[in-house]
């Protein structure tokens, strides 16, 4: 498919090399270049399938610069695979220059890093891959890999070839109108590059000292002290050549300063917002103290004008004023009186009714079963009689009972039952925690059955927990071996409750 556009992008970059500069790295000094590069660069729409490749050719800066991309598809991502030849070392456009990256360019002017490029006798490879559809690519000199925003040290960018494959964008950007790196400083000296000291190491003191430049040590020194803390590990692996251990921790250096020095400029740009907005503030604030002033000033010369008839006036409806508030204030005084007592009484009378039904349901509940008043509610407890033995069915008589017991608690709604199944300590843990479920699901299913809503009910199979009696005896295990059915409610001053909590059982 043949290429119906091309984006339009003005590159303009600055070659500075300062003697001091080169000299720092072994160079000979050069003279101050100035150089802008003006330059037509695509910006393709990749096929979702298939690969294709682009041209690089060099800028001004690079002009021997030259190398070719393969871009194919790969599960969801675009695979970039550049090979390049003809870069110099990056320390020729400054001090501060350590490594090449790879930059894709959207239509937008948004530039993404898509990693480093490793330079060997002027020769690279690099193998990325990019989530973008469409978007151009350039080739910076960096001072570290990790960098957010490209440098102005643009040395290549990408060409389109007879056989490119794609489509271009339609909308023009211009380079200029990205955020740029610049890492210019009076005391930004190089280093004197050595050969057993490696790359990623040179790029982490970079990027430490970069930070501090921008203000890291102020702005975030939370991240700055872990780049440092990282720097210093690898600096220590230098120390002791432990080579291999130098450029794992080395780019855990880089990646740290650079996130403090992004936190730095944000916040210091935050910082400067803020005090332009606070000396506004202060300003409008001055300005309406001082028109405020003037109109209180003038007030008070026409009060001046009129003071005795003034004064008159004003003590006579203060009078008034004075009258009606004490009136209103003694009128309020009974009426909020009136209010306590009422709901001093209403509140009296709400106890007392809720007593009174907790005490009439006591009565009721004993007449058919032995209930006491807890302070979880009313506790009606089923004996081990009312069942088979060591089963969960119910016999006549505890049928019987909870059919009366059905029809009392049909008057009343609101209130909760929470069924807890007991057993005594003898027998498997196992059996007696199933015999406990088994025995409160009976009753619950069984309170169903004669109309008492399921959703006001839970069953709790609880074993051997909180014995009421001494497990060591025939009478006190039969005790044991129960089913509680605790009534709760606000109707009858009762919290609605959970299970009782187990409790160590008794022997």
């Amino acid at each position: 498919m043949k290429f119906k556009n091309i984006l339009s992008i003005c590159i303009a970059a600055a070659m500075v090399v300062p003697a001091i500069g080169h000299a720092a790295f072994g160079q000979s000094s050069n003279s101050l270049i100035n150089i802008h590069v003006s330059q037509n660069v695509p910006t393709v729409n990749y096929w979702a399938r298939g690969s294709t490749k682009v041209g690089f050719t060099g800028t001004a800066l690079l002009p021997r610069a030259e190398g070719e991309a393969k871009v194919s598809s790969a599960k969801g991502s675009l695979q970039i695979e550049g090979d390049f030849k003809g870069l110099d070392a990056p320390t020729n456009f400054g001090p501060e220059y350590l490594v090449y990256v790879l930059w894709a360019i959207t239509p937008e002017g948004r530039a993404s890093n898509l990693g480093q490029i490793f330079v060997k006798n002027e020769k690279s490879k690099v193998s990325v891959t990019t989530k973008l559809q469409t978007f151009g690519m350039m080739v910076t000199a960096e001072p570290y890999f990790a960098v957010s925003f490209p440098s102005q040290k643009v040395v290549m960018v990408n060409t389109v070839l007879k056989n490119t494959k794609g489509t271009v964008a339609e909308v023009n950007a211009n380079l200029e109108l990205l955020q740029r790196g610049d890492y210019s400083d009076a005391t930004f000296h190089g280093y004197t590059m050595q050969k057993n000291v490696p790359l990623d190491l040179y790029q982490a003191r970079n990027a430490v000292r970069i930070a501090k430049m921008e203000g890291a040590a102020k702005y975030a020194p939370g991240a700055l002290s872990k780049a440092q803390q990282a720097l210093n590990q690898a600096e220590d692996y230098q120390t002791r050549k432990q080579k291999n251990s130098i450029p794992t921790v080395a780019r855990q250096a880089v990646q740290a300063a650079e996130d403090a020095r992004s936190i730095a400029v944000k916040r210091e740009q935050q910082e400067k917002i803020a005090a332009q907005q606070a000396a506004s503030q202060q300003a409008q604030q001055a300005s309406a103290q001082q028109a405020q002033q003037a109109q209180e000033a003038q007030a008070q010369a026409q009060e001046q004008a009129a003071h005795e008839t003034q004064q008159r006036i004003a003590a006579d409806q203060a009078a008034a004023r004075a009258s009606e508030a004490r009136a209103a204030a003694q009128q309020a005084a009974q009426q909020a009186g009136a209010q306590a007592q009422s709901a001093q009484a209403a509140a009296a009378k709400a106890v007392a009714e809720r007593e009174a039904l907790r005490q009439r349901l006591l009565a009721q509940f004993n007449r058919v079963l032995p209930t006491t008043d807890t302070p979880r509610g009313l506790v009606v407890n089923m004996g081990d009689v009312l069942f088979s033995i060591a089963k969960a069915d119910l016999k006549s008589p505890a049928q019987i009972a909870l059919a009366r017991l059905s029809g009392i608690l049909a008057s009343y709604p609101s209130l909760h039952l929470s069924i807890e199944g007991y057993t005594d300590s003898t027998g498997t843990a196992a059996f007696n925690q199933t015999l406990s479920e088994k025995r409160a699901d009976a009753v619950q299913t069984y309170l169903a059955s004669q109309g008492v809503p399921m959703g006001s009910m839970t069953a709790t199979g609880l074993g051997p927990s909180n014995p009421v009696a001494d497990n060591s005896t025939a009478a006190g295990r039969q005790k044991n071996r129960r089913v509680e059915i605790v009534i709760s409610g606000e109707v009858i001053g009762s919290k609605i409750g959970t299970a009782a909590a187990p409790a160590p059982s008794g022997n």
